[in-house]
């Protein structure tokens, strides 16, 4: 039976990267793949998942409102689909991870999700949430903190790099909007500080 999977993980520990070497491995063995990105993330033009480390792949980009079952199955009548890949997991919206699950239920394509799972607060962004609830399969993709240990948050900097406490959940960015972190200095990081608080890397203890 076909599953649906969610890889998470911080920032920058190479989702993409994992994400575009699974798909041309399936290519490579004369199978096709779908892969679907968002269109709220557009750093590297529409049409396309490309990694920091310089692989690229195209990409069939696709709005929160839309079905992705039905995205899938006419991809899939046109051209027969041995696999569905899904970049920036956490911009899913709960109807369309239900979607997806019936992909890997009844079209029998293996789903395979790529995703951050919180966000620079710390809370669980709505297609993580979900995905974590309904995939057969969780894994965890990991990096390091600054320190040393295993990042699993993130922190939102501004341009002076200081850590940012309020916003919209979603803002597009990089490393320097970005930085991931172990679970003790993102709480450093999120702690009430003056007004005329230092850079992170300055402000937070890295021992």
């Amino acid at each position: 039976m076909a599953k649906l999977y969610f890889y998470y993980s911080s920032m920058n520990a190479g989702k993409s990267t994992t994400l575009l070497q699974s798909s041309y491995n399936y290519r490579e063995r004369g199978m096709n793949t779908l892969i679907l990105t968002p269109e709220l993330d557009s750093r590297y033009g529409d049409s396309h998942v490309t990694s920091r480390i310089g692989l690229r792949a195209d990409a069939a980009v696709f709005s929160t409102a839309q079905d992705l079952l039905a995205t899938v199955g006419s991809h899939h009548q046109h051209t027969p689909l041995h696999c569905v890949f899904v970049d920036e997991a956490q911009f899913l919206a709960r109807d369309q991870v239900h979607q997806l699950s019936d992909v890997a239920d009844q079209l029998g394509i293996p789903v395979l999700c790529y995703g951050l799972r919180t966000d620079f607060q710390g809370q669980l962004f709505e297609g993580s949430r979900h995905l974590l609830a309904w995939a057969d399969n969780l894994v965890e993709i990991k990096t390091i903190c600054h320190c040393g240990h295993k990042a699993t948050m993130v922190l939102r900097l501004d341009a002076q790099g200081r850590v940012v406490k309020q916003g919209t959940q979603i803002k597009i960015g990089g490393n320097e909007t970005y930085q991931s972190v172990c679970r003790k200095h993102f709480k450093l990081g999120m702690a009430t500080r003056r007004a005329d608080e230092l850079p992170f890397q300055e402000a937070t203890d890295s021992t």
